[in-house]
């Protein structure tokens, strides 16, 4: 079992877990939800991030244990441990944010301290409109422009991917602070409602394979060992990369010779949506 995605950990599984791994309890787990901006989901406790999760994302915990919450996230099964603090009870969203960020605010006033800054994908309940914001179940208040019910998509997976252009490159990010590969994909094919898992490895298997003598179009995936990118066009890509440090355009015939010539091989597989 990949342990990226299977909830169970020397102390607990879930349930569907039971006779197929020796756990000292089992349980169903409780839904929650993200309480701050960006949160990392960590290997273990204080341990390296594997990957983060958004304002109002939902998780399922497992086990809260010293502090740190044992979850499985919703949006695409990923495992780890989060914060404890940074959880809170769980809720229907009803809009999500469409822009490339926003602030949350303690009042409809775009010139109050923000409380906190959210991400594109970012989940929101909504109970009410005043002005030109929309209030959440939180008490907080996010600008109206910068959110759209949740159901609404954003249709071009290319364009959800050029909102983070020049955002820094961020080993298992997920956000406009810092964002990876993988993140950068799963970002722009959750916001047409296409699911997505969130490492590269995974989201090699999306999809059809396109024969090598068949000529790329927009929206197209290539895979590296560890790395993917979008197709923009026949000629270009964009990734978030570590030799630009950053969400970028590049060449592909370019971007396929580099990438090769840093010992980090050749495309692995071309797929197709």
């Amino acid at each position: 079992m990949d342990p990226r995605l299977t909830p169970a950990n020397s102390r607990i599984a879930h349930e569907s877990l039971r006779g197929q791994i020796d756990a000292p309890a089992y349980t169903q787990g409780k839904w929650r939800r993200v309480a701050a901006g960006v949160v990392d989901i960590l290997k273990a406790p204080n341990g390296p991030r594997n990957r983060q999760t958004l304002w109002g994302e939902r998780v399922l915990e497992l086990e809260n244990h010293d502090g740190f919450a044992f979850v499985q996230a919703e949006k695409d099964g990923y495992v780890g441990y989060i914060a404890s603090a940074c959880l809170m009870d769980d809720a229907q969203a009803t809009h999500w944010v469409s822009s490339l960020g926003t602030h949350l605010y303690p009042a409809p006033d775009m010139k109050q301290h923000e409380v906190d800054t959210l991400s594109f994908g970012a989940r929101l309940t909504i109970v009410g409109a005043v002005n030109r914001f929309l209030e959440t179940d939180t008490g907080q208040f996010v600008p109206t422009s910068h959110l759209s019910p949740v159901g609404a998509r954003c249709e071009d997976t290319v364009a959800n991917a050029e909102l983070f252009l020049g955002t820094p490159y961020l080993w298992g990010g997920n956000s406009r602070a810092g964002i990876d590969c993988s993140g950068l994909v799963q970002a722009a094919l959750l916001a047409v409602g296409h699911d997505c898992p969130g490492d590269s490895d995974m989201q090699e298997g999306l999809g059809s394979a396109i024969a090598d003598d068949t000529p790329l179009e927009r929206g197209d995936l290539l895979f590296w060992k560890g790395h993917v990118a979008l197709v923009v066009d026949q000629a270009r890509m964009i990734h978030a990369n570590a030799f630009h440090m950053a969400v970028a355009y590049e060449e592909i015939d370019a971007g396929i010779a580099r990438i090769e010539t840093q010992g980090d091989g050749p495309v692995t597989a071309r797929r197709r949506l």
